[in-house]
């Protein structure tokens, strides 16, 4: 197994660090740094973000992760990075359950209750929902996120036959206003109180029923 394998191999390469570690000792403690930051974010939110506070959390010296992490917007693009992958990991994984079993009642139901567990089990959801990409790469990386879970979700909705007769443009056009409308619904139901997040949901649901109602 090559160095680069090995990184791979524990998913740092596709995170958005300043360099990939190759050591296996660096390596480890980058993602221990990753994952005591997703916790400090669960606990207290983006804004207690920073190098050296990380650094403690993780056990280990600011020096051994600037060059990998340097900064806080490099730790918080590391985490979104690594949340985005999950995302697309369940949804694949949604996607597999409903073509083992596409057909059934109530399409549009079955597809937003599909995408919203999704949401609602990953906790750092409610805290990185609103965090905005600083970089150019940042952004990009954010917008080609985005673009794969609307491709997704496009085939979601044509497993249920919800884009049947639809010309492939027009088919992935509806898939992206359908992802972008219950993205940006979702990450605001899952921040909101009981209450409010059930209000939200709803009418998210009764948009999304009109919209395909053809």
């Amino acid at each position: 197994m090559t160095e680069e394998t090995a990184a791979d191999e524990t998913g740092l390469a596709a995170l958005a660090l300043r360099r990939v570690p190759t050591q296996s000792r660096s390596r480890e403690k980058v993602a221990r740094a990753i994952e005591a930051a997703e916790d400090l974010v669960r606990r207290e939110g983006v804004e207690a973000i920073s190098l050296p506070r990380v650094a403690a959390e993780a056990g280990v010296s600011v020096g051994a992760l600037y060059q990998y992490l340097p900064d806080r917007d490099a730790i918080t693009a590391a985490i979104v990075a690594r949340y985005h992958g999950r995302l697309e990991g369940l949804l694949d994984a949604v996607i597999e359950q409903m073509r083992a079993s596409p057909s059934g009642p109530d399409a549009v139901g079955r597809v937003l209750r599909a995408v919203a567990d999704i949401y609602q089990d990953e906790e750092l959801a409610r805290s990185l929902g609103t965090v905005r990409a600083g970089s150019a790469e940042a952004r990009d990386a954010r917008r080609a996120h985005k673009a794969r879970m609307a491709e997704k979700v496009g085939a979601l909705l044509g497993l249920v036959g919800l884009l049947d007769g639809l010309a492939a443009d027009q088919a992935s056009a509806v898939a992206r206003v359908a992802f972008t409308s219950a993205d940006a619904v979702l990450h605001e139901a899952f921040a909101a109180p009981e209450a409010e997040r059930e209000l939200l949901l709803a009418e998210l649901e009764r948009a999304l029923r009109a919209s395909f109602r053809r």
